[in-house]
């Protein structure tokens, strides 16, 4: 049996999809069950019950400080070898994305993966084209971002689901590889001229103090979300890979569509 963790996110919840519709035994797992998952709360490790999974679909909890993330990870390898699980699939950070501020929770998880003794492989996961778009914000003229004109292989979410899905389906080929799981280069200006709106720039300490203003951020995201703004606006998030489309077999859902929609969705006056 395959077990997706983090089973109500977005990205959990598309794998469990996909894998329905491979007619594959596939089990949810969260903190929050519905009916037909099983409570899995990293937090907890005494929930962590992984008995009768065989490949375990580790979607990454990287919604809080590193060392906590990578606590939940541990705990969740250490019930993977406890458990008899035989191989982990881990959704990780695009190799671009060493230098971003949540990339070192991946980069140790991985290695704590790779020491376990399980069969493993790594999802290298670019970033969303559901994040760039929403990362735009609409102003009384059109969308500004600190992007400039910096590109982003952006890659949309539903496609990195159905390859995490077709490696959990059968992991054995793909025992012991990592891959690159990138979409095309896309801009925010790309985005603003498919919306047939202006694009403005701002500088990275506007974006900052903007980030460091709004009340609903917890006090970890700021630094996260400029990393990436200083990342895409300087191209160090645009390098490309053949690794999606290969395990796809199919190709790429167009990241820029994905992202004008999103970005066209949050505009005050989308209803």
């Amino acid at each position: 049996m395959i077990m997706v963790t983090g089973a109500n996110g977005q990205l959990a919840s598309l794998t469990l999809r996909e894998l329905t519709e491979r007619h594959m035994p596939a089990l949810g797992g969260t903190r929050s069950p519905a009916e037909g998952q099983r409570r899995l709360d990293f937090d907890d490790p005494a929930s962590l019950d992984l008995t009768g999974v065989s490949t375990l679909v580790l979607v990454s909890a990287g919604y809080a400080e590193d060392d906590q993330v990578i606590t939940r990870h541990q705990a969740a390898v250490d019930a993977a070898v406890r458990d008899g699980v035989n191989h982990v699939v881990y959704t990780s950070l695009t190799g671009d994305g060493d230098h971003l501020g949540f990339a070192l929770a991946h980069r140790a998880t991985e290695q704590l993966i790779k020491v376990s003794g399980l069969g493993w492989t790594i999802l290298r996961n670019g970033l969303y084209a559901e994040l760039f778009g929403a990362l735009l914000t609409w102003t009384a003229d059109g969308v500004e971002s600190a992007f400039a004109d910096g590109e982003l292989a952006a890659v949309a979410r539903a496609d990195l689901a159905a390859a995490a899905a077709v490696v959990a389906s059968n992991p054995i080929p793909h025992a012991g590889k990592t891959y690159d799981l990138v979409g095309e280069p896309i801009s925010a200006a790309d985005i603003a001229e498919s919306l047939g709106v202006a694009h403005r720039t701002i500088g990275l300490g506007e974006y900052r103090a903007q980030l460091l203003a709004n009340g609903a951020l917890l006090p970890f995201q700021p630094p996260m979300l400029a990393s990436i703004a200083t990342s895409v606006r300087h191209g160090f998030l645009s390098t490309t890979s053949p690794d999606l489309a290969q395990l796809l077999g199919r190709p790429l859902t167009d990241p820029l569509t994905v992202a004008a929609v999103t970005t066209a969705a949050m505009r005050p006056d989308a209803s």
